[in-house]
């Protein structure tokens, strides 16, 4: 069991071991899964350079349903959700038809005629826990309200887990009950995640607009990702179509707000699949740019928390 007071993530782009198979196979024209022992390999082949779609991110969700074929909760086993210090417990209808209810934090705050700046913040890993919410309170001391929702299928909670698909909608959903609060700026309003929280960011991000956004650690491939995670594979692997629609590099056009990445400096170098999805992104007129921070994929992420209050006080001027 995941220890939640040390921030759980995980993230495939720190594994150099990943790195290396990757480019062997490329080079000898072979998928990673043909790299990996047979009690491990996935059965779908990872692409030398992702894909492009024409198609803006948010119109093709609007055509596209997953097709889980193993349904279950999260592959990480974790305890039920209570209330941290300093949070307030909220429910919120995820998915998009509202059909789950899931718990989301918030940080308390009095409405008034003065609007606030809001920050949702997507949490790594897949489950959350009270050490995901300590880092929250550097937004609340910088004045901005934050909510951290938790996702289908975590923590005991009703949903089937999709590997970052039916999440997305669940982020999306979290987002729409955040600004519609009383005394929320919607003009103000910023979205930040961390390791699988930063796919997430990236993915909703390309759905709908956002003043800006800073993922942390983010993963843009998910044929990388299944590639080092395969048993979180739910999907049908043999559609293409359904890693396409969780790799927000196949999208890069769709970005819709400013957006800042962030890594760790001992993370592994900022990588190709990252900058070519800035490249795709600023040939569409998009403001992306990337900042390494000191620190490993979780010690980064105090670290990047005030960054991306930096970059959202300076984008707003």
């Amino acid at each position: 069991m995941t220890d939640h007071r040390i921030l759980p993530s995980r993230n495939l782009m720190e594994d150099g071991g990943l790195t290396r198979r990757t480019l062997l196979a490329g080079a000898a024209g072979l998928s990673v899964a043909a790299m990996l022992p047979a009690a491990a390999r996935a059965e779908f082949l990872v692409p030398e350079v992702p894909p492009l779609e024409k198609q803006d991110y948010g119109d093709a969700r609007r055509h596209f349903h997953t097709n889980l074929i193993r349904k279950g909760p999260s592959p990480e086993q974790s305890p039920p959700l209570g209330t941290p210090a300093g949070s307030k417990k909220v429910m919120y209808r995820g998915g998009p038809d509202g059909s789950i209810e899931l718990i989301a934090w918030i940080s308390p705050y009095e409405s008034s005629a003065k609007l606030k700046p809001a920050v949702l913040f997507l949490h790594g890993g897949n489950a959350t826990g009270d050490g995901h919410w300590e880092l929250m309170k550097a937004y609340w001391e910088a004045g901005y309200v934050v909510m951290l929702p938790s996702f289908r299928g975590e923590n005991g909670q009703a949903g089937n887990y999709s590997g970052f698909y039916d999440e997305t909608s669940d982020a999306l959903a979290a987002a729409s009950y955040l600004e519609q609060l009383p005394g929320i700026d919607k003009n103000r309003f910023f979205l930040a995640g961390h390791s699988n929280g930063g796919t997430l960011a990236l993915l909703a991000s390309m759905t709908r607009k956002f003043r800006a956004s800073a993922p942390i650690s983010a993963g843009v491939n998910s044929w990388r990702y299944f590639g080092r995670f395969e048993r979180e594979v739910r999907f049908d692997e043999s559609d293409q179509k359904e890693f396409i629609m969780r790799s927000s590099v196949c999208f890069g056009h769709s970005l819709k707000c400013p957006t800042l990445l962030l890594r760790g400096t001992e993370e592994r170098p900022f990588d190709a699949d990252h900058r070519l999805l800035m490249d795709r992104a600023k040939s569409a007129g998009v403001e992306i740019e990337a900042k390494l921070l000191p620190g490993n994929h979780n010690g980064v992420v105090p670290g990047a928390v005030a960054e991306s209050i930096r970059f959202f006080n300076q984008v707003t001027g």
